[in-house]
């Protein structure tokens, strides 16, 4: 019976180290932040293309979180400065990701500004990146005889192009690369005013 009680004490106490290192101390460091002046909130578009990120998968192959210079070489990479709190205020829940299949796509709006570039990798990714080992996204698109005049067509290099026909993007895609176009964590991160921070101390 002793050591029965040793045992779920011990449990308890590691449990409770666990949550305050995990939980508690976390939400103490990051409950007052306040979006960077640079960070817009998403709109309902972009929100849509985010779920569509979601529900596609994308977060199991692509991380939101470029490192440190002293962690891995992702500035190099051109993925842009290591992020902060900050950068994620508008993101519920965050897509952080901890694989990377592919690139950090936290900066994909700014390496890659273009809809078309967007459209087309979606619709087959090999057209831009031969050897690349994303899915492609038909079903995110229409091949059809001709374009009705609301409809986006897809600009794709000649050999991928459907002969005959045009390829136009369906609202989801256009959604989604509404979504990666926000990506943009390019702003700068200024530290916090040393006059507001000693009021806080106080």
């Amino acid at each position: 019976m002793e050591n029965e009680a040793k045992l779920t004490a011990g449990a308890i106490t590691t449990f409770g180290i666990a949550v305050a290192a995990l939980v508690v101390l976390p939400y103490i460091q990051v409950r007052d932040i306040q979006p960077p002046e640079g960070l817009k909130p998403y709109t309902s578009a972009e929100l849509r293309g985010r779920e569509i990120y979601v529900a596609n998968g994308c977060l199991y192959c692509h991380t939101q979180q470029p490192r440190d210079r002293s962690f891995a070489p992702d500035f190099d990479r051109g993925w842009g400065r290591v992020t902060t709190p900050g950068d994620y205020y508008y993101d519920k829940p965050h897509l952080l990701g901890s694989m990377r299949t592919g690139p950090d796509l936290m900066n994909i709006g700014v390496r890659q500004p273009s809809m078309d570039w967007h459209l087309g990798h979606l619709y087959q990714p090999r057209a831009y990146v031969p050897d690349s080992t994303m899915p492609s996204y038909p079903y995110m698109f229409e091949v059809k005889d001709q374009a009705e005049d609301d409809e986006i067509i897809v600009k794709l290099p000649p050999k991928f192009v459907p002969s005959g026909k045009v390829v136009v993007a369906r609202p989801e895609a256009v959604d989604l690369v509404k979504y990666l176009r926000s990506l943009d964590r390019s702003y700068p991160i200024l530290p916090p005013d040393p006059q507001n921070a000693g009021k806080k101390d106080r």
